[in-house]
């Protein structure tokens, strides 16, 4: 079921399905809650899936010129409240795992576990800022070379061709986006802090997935970053770039229902 609530004069957009433990999945940046759709169909059927548009993307609203992710965390919990839920898991994807780190920070005690899935704990570096600056330009002036040339580029390269059609429809949906929505997003990531001592220090178990061809997330770094957590779970990928949702979907599921049995053991 698809729902909406009001904050602070904004939709925030949302989808809940199955009934149990919850889990709550948080899409990566120019994404939405479609991109979970398999991922739901089959861990709601032991257990509560609550898919949530972050600011700026599918159905939620624009609040500002830059959405943090102390922000976007807010706005996970604001769903949280209005549905009752005290105890969660949660994971993100890219972005979305940047917000799951801010949301361990604020709300750790509604968290049963954390999953960080192709992200990292660390701050952008001065250079990934100037970045992000000029990233934001280019959105500003042409949006649309900038989704056709960005989101092929997310995969492992031997996958482009096996998943044209599924990359057509996110440069589809990428495009309806306001590009407000888009820069706000990477303001916020410009602006986030580094959370390693969120995982260090971390009560409830981590799981980090990731891709052995992942040009965004260095894999030796997140493994380190992992090594610091008390419990976690590392889930290394051969055939995955960043998008491995898409590129090895099953055992992405897999590996997130092991993780449920795993925090809750």
């Amino acid at each position: 079921m698809e729902k909406q609530i009001q904050y602070k004069s904004q939709n925030i957009n949302y989808k809940i399905e199955g009934q149990g433990l919850t889990l709550v999945l948080l899409h990566g940046f120019m994404e939405y809650i479609g991109m979970w759709t398999q991922h739901s169909k089959e861990l709601s059927k032991e257990n509560q899936v609550i898919l949530i548009d972050l600011p700026g993307h599918g159905k939620t609203g624009i609040w500002a010129e830059s959405h943090s992710m102390d922000f976007m965390a807010e706005i996970v919990n604001q769903v949280l409240e209005a549905e009752g839920v005290d105890k969660c898991m949660l994971i993100g994807h890219s972005m979305g795992g940047y917000t799951s780190l801010a949301f361990a920070e604020h709300y750790p005690e509604k968290l049963i576990g954390i999953g960080l899935f192709h992200s990292h704990s660390m701050a952008d570096s001065e250079e990934a800022k100037i970045n992000r600056d000029r990233t934001i330009k280019i959105v500003e002036q042409q949006k649309s070379g900038f989704i056709t040339t960005f989101i092929p580029s997310l995969y492992a390269e031997s996958n482009r061709i096996k998943f044209e059609k599924e990359i057509a429809s996110q440069i589809a949906h990428a495009n309806q986006m306001n590009p407000k929505g888009i820069t706000a997003a990477l303001a916020g990531m410009k602006e986030r802090s580094m959370r390693l001592d969120v995982i260090a220090f971390s009560k409830v178990p981590v799981l980090f997935i990731l891709g052995k061809q992942d040009n965004r997330i260095s894999l030796d770094h997140a493994i380190a970053q992992a090594s610091t957590a008390n419990k976690a779970q590392i889930i290394i990928l051969g055939d995955s770039g960043h998008m491995a949702w898409i590129e090895e979907e099953a055992k992405t599921i897999a590996a997130i229902k092991g993780f449920l049995l795993f925090c809750q053991a």
